[in-house]
């Protein structure tokens, strides 16, 4: 081993007190966690009969959603195929839970942390046929390992930010990676495999964008239509996802309006529109909280109750709910993306049929964005103001609503099908499976054309 890799070896083990200590004061009271953190270490205990299995890495929350559609297909496909899937984070392990809970054939864990022996463990207690590490999970060590032990690793819905391209580009010399331990790369898009080929990768294709295939799940919609019989006709402004900055700036929009909205005699609703705020991450829940009370409006929190005629704003204060939100709004604000945070999925809100305005911030969707606005599909505007005021035309202005929802089925509709190219990229080592059916693999990969 180089004498890079033993540095980086070392960093690790000078950092697992500091990481010890965070997951115990994080998950204080919670016993399947603390029982959680040996997988940490690559300490996972798997039954026999779930090892040779193929593992699946989803890091978190975007990711797991992104994996769905592949695992679905997979199940579909290989009935008789065993899943292991990983996270880093537990939002991402709460959200594989909500997924998968009914599939005895999938097994979750959290992925190990990138020392060497912590990985090697991990490799040798799993034995997976096959590793599909989601978008741009990418660690030095997992790469190393999975080569030596001679696990096939393939990266598929793979991403790569101009942004991010530059980092890994400046600091490659630090560490390299060994990116041949690839056997294929599935790129979402042109400019993301030039990028990763740039960088070393190899046999890349463009296979498209996984999230463009996801469909809301049933108990999703049922929720969502619970929600609306309870609020009833009143329109629905759903800020989804959204990050630290983003909340204060929404608020005082949304009071700009609103005293507005109830005055007006030619308002074609009684009450107001109601603001739907879902942050992105649940530990700043209770700071979103405190900052609706001291904007002075009035709110309920979705874990208390449902919201009241006389509310102004509805908490989403849950995890994996995001699609019920998106199925319940008139139109969504996509968060993430009004500070520099890059920007969150769109295609999740046009999958439930809600048109989306996003921000100028987009930069980790840069090609859906720019895309979807050229479908006339997603609405991008400059400032939370005007996202509110949009958001009021469109509940106005139903015709003009009803046109974008519109634009965005056909967008989705005619970007879909990277599922089935996946699947056909991961062909070769799956065929010999058990209970394998021939349906719709019938020769090579047949990549995208890339845009020159």
């Amino acid at each position: 081993m180089s004498l890079r890799y033993h540095i980086y070896d070392a960093l690790w083990r000078l950092a697992w007190p500091w990481l010890r200590l965070r997951h115990r004061l994080r998950h204080r009271g919670d016993p399947h966690e603390a029982q959680r953190w040996r997988e940490r270490l690559g300490r996972i205990a798997l039954p026999e009969e779930a090892r040779d299995t193929v593992w699946i890495h989803a890091v978190s929350v975007g990711e797991t959603r992104a994996a769905h559609p592949l695992v679905r297909a997979l199940r579909r496909r290989y009935p008789r195929l065993r899943l292991l899937v990983t996270h880093m984070t537990p939002t991402g392990l709460e959200t594989g839970q909500r997924l998968w809970a009914h599939d005895p054939a999938i097994v979750q864990a959290y992925a190990p942390y990138d020392h060497s022996r912590w990985v090697r463990r991990f490799l040798e207690r799993t034995r997976p046929r096959l590793g599909i590490v989601m978008e741009t999970e990418i660690w030095p060590n997992w790469l190393r390992q999975a080569k030596r032990q001679g696990v096939p690793l393939v990266l598929a819905n793979a991403r790569l930010s101009e942004r991010s391209f530059r980092r890994y580009r400046r600091f490659r010399w630090l560490l390299p990676l060994e990116w041949n331990a690839f056997v294929q790369v599935g790129a979402q898009s042109a400019a993301d495999a030039q990028r990763l080929r740039a960088l070393g990768a190899r046999q890349v294709v463009v296979t498209g964008n996984l999230k463009f295939d996801w469909s809301p799940e049933p108990a999703a919609i049922a929720l969502a239509h619970t929600w609306r019989e309870a609020i009833g006709p009143r329109p629905v402004v759903v800020l989804a996802s959204s990050r630290e900055g983003e909340e204060a700036r929404f608020l005082r929009a949304w009071e700009g309006l609103r005293q507005e909205w109830a005055e007006r005699e030619d308002f074609l609703f009684r009450e107001p529109p109601l603001l739907v705020i879902v942050p992105r991450h649940p530990e700043r829940f209770d700071e979103v909280a405190r900052l609706v009370e001291r904007h002075g409006l009035r709110y309920r929190r979705r874990s208390a109750s449902l919201p009241h005629p006389e509310d102004d704003v509805w908490l989403g204060d849950s995890m994996g709910e995001l699609y019920a939100y998106y199925a319940l709004a008139d139109v969504a604000i996509i968060g993430g993306s009004w500070e520099r945070h890059g920007g969150q999925n769109p295609l999740e809100a046009l999958a439930a049929g809600t048109p989306p305005i996003v921000g100028p911030h987009t930069e980790n969707f840069a090609e859906v964005v720019s895309l979807g606005v050229a479908a006339r599909a997603i609405v991008q505007v400059r400032t939370p103001q005007e996202a509110i005021e949009l958001a009021q035309r469109w509940i106005e202005q139903p015709d003009e609503r009803a046109a974008v929802i519109a634009h965005g089925a056909i967008f989705l509709a005619a970007h879909r099908g990277a599922t089935e190219r996946t699947l056909a990229l991961l062909a070769p080592w799956l065929e010999h499976e058990p209970g394998f059916e021939q349906r719709g693999i019938d020769g090579p990969v047949t990549p995208r054309p890339e845009a020159h």
